[in-house]
């Protein structure tokens, strides 16, 4: 018997952790043609999916696809999106989550469910909301992540106590 994939797991608990800290969970997808979205909001063949508790009903987060039902546009529209097409959940008000590397269809056996960690735009999920590209970090362990703002980043705030040596950790790609 095959060991099951650490990938979904680590997807579960992003969304509790955004979701107890009062942030968005978002999913960064790479569409194909097991992946049932709304194909209009469709960009690059990537979508980015709210999948915060108000934004979805009947959220699935399973091992094999994540489901769920959401509204486009006004209308409703069932969602549906295997495990292995996520490629990032992050937290929309500061970024911080996990992005992954894009793996072949389940069952190839090829696929592949480290962690990715990258400084490079590849590991950011294109938003398909704001058109902003938010920038995926690790969270530092006991640290906790500074409000949002709705003015958007500012760079003349002083360095992080510990040295101007000790910003954010970045991903980077573990192979």
């Amino acid at each position: 018997m095959s060991e099951i994939s650490t990938k979904p797991y680590l997807i579960r608990a992003l969304h509790e952790w955004c979701t107890d800290n009062g942030y968005t969970p978002h999913l960064a997808v790479t569409v194909d043609e097991r992946v049932v979205v709304p194909r209009e909001h469709v960009k690059n063949g990537e979508i980015v999916l709210n999948v915060g508790r108000l934004a979805t009903h009947k959220l699935q987060l399973g091992n094999e696809f994540i489901e769920f039902q959401a509204r486009f546009g006004g209308v409703a529209r069932q969602i549906s999106v295997p495990v292995d097409a996520v490629t990032a959940i992050y937290a929309r008000e500061t970024g911080h989550g996990m992005a992954f590397e894009a793996g072949p269809p389940a069952g190839t056996g090829a696929a592949s469910d480290s962690p990715v960690v990258d400084d490079a735009a590849a590991a950011e999920p294109q938003e398909n909301v704001s058109g902003s590209r938010p920038q995926l970090s690790a969270v530092p362990a006991g640290e906790t992540p500074p409000a949002p703002s709705d003015e958007g980043p500012d760079d003349t705030d002083p360095a992080p106590s510990g040295g101007p040596d000790r910003g954010r950790p970045k991903l980077t790609v573990i192979k």
